[in-house]
């Protein structure tokens, strides 16, 4: 199945959650406002997807003559793809992703941690790896589920503090069973759906990859050094995010784990050099 379809089904699938919610916390209203709101969100999810996971980690972009935009563009040139926008994220955790819906407007964004801590053929392997992402066409739907999901989450957490339910001719007061399920199935259905976006996807980005930048063992050295680092220094992450980096971000937040769509980076180690 294509991404452009799967992601036209996670963009029905998560319309059809908005108006569930809405109708939870609203009754009729309810319902057209999460009309009203899943349509917003569809268009700002395909046309500004990227924008918005960018600047949830407050990323900014650098220009030529800096180190990673050079590696960018000399990896982007060899794989036949449009120049990236090139972006660093203020973190000290190393770690990367690729965003943007198609590669005519595609970014590479990459931590000042990760810079720090590899090498010039390390830093070509993640690279490599992140437009293996774009020309495979999987940033489309990466970058959808991001912001489809953190609408979900944020959504779920007004209802928390919020409270909803509808009054009728028949109950007074609000709708406290509906109202525990869309706080409780609501972030559920958002990871269930990122869930849905296949492991697979890394190897074959792994394996993209290492074609690229004419080695594996630059990516091979990279994941151990970045496996390690990350979990000595976290990344703050958005968990709906969490599918988009190249290592999945360490949190200390008890469901951020199902969020996560990456392999063992052992076993993508494995696979890379199996390859060789």
């Amino acid at each position: 199945m294509s991404n452009v379809i799967k992601t036209t089904i996670l963009l029905g699938v998560m319309s059809g959650l908005f108006l569930l919610i809405g109708e939870a916390l609203g009754g009729g209203q309810g319902m057209l406002l999460g009309l009203f709101f899943a349509a917003a969100m569809n268009f700002a999810s395909y046309w500004f997807s990227d924008k918005i996971v960018l600047s949830m980690y407050r990323a900014q972009e650098v220009g030529p003559g800096h180190r990673l935009y050079e590696i960018v563009g000399k990896l982007a040139q060899r794989a036949n793809l449009p120049q990236p926008r090139v972006y660093i994220i203020p973190d000290a955790s190393p770690n990367a992703f690729a965003t943007g819906r198609n590669p005519d407007h595609a970014a590479v964004a990459a931590t000042e941690g990760i810079l720090s801590l590899l090498t010039d053929a390390e830093l070509e392997g993640v690279i490599a790896h992140e437009l293996a992402h774009v020309k495979h066409r999987d940033i489309l739907i990466s970058s959808v589920a991001a912001t489809l999901a953190a609408a979900i989450m944020t959504i779920s957490r007004w209802a928390m503090f919020f409270g909803g339910g509808y009054r009728d001719d028949d109950r007074r007061g609000a709708n406290p069973i509906a109202l525990l399920a869309t706080m409780i199935l609501a972030p559920i259905a958002a990871m269930l759906i990122q869930a849905a976006i296949s492991r697979s996807r890394e190897y074959d980005a792994d394996a993209g990859g290492a074609d690229l930048a004419g080695s594996p063992y630059g990516l091979v050295n990279a994941l151990k050094k970045i496996e390690s680092a990350s979990r000595a220094i976290p990344l703050d992450a958005n968990p709906a995010t969490a599918h988009m980096f190249i290592v999945k971000p360490f949190s200390g937040a008890g469901l951020f784990g199902l969020f996560s769509t990456h392999p063992p980076t052992e076993r993508r180690i494995e696979a890379l050099l199996q390859n060789r």
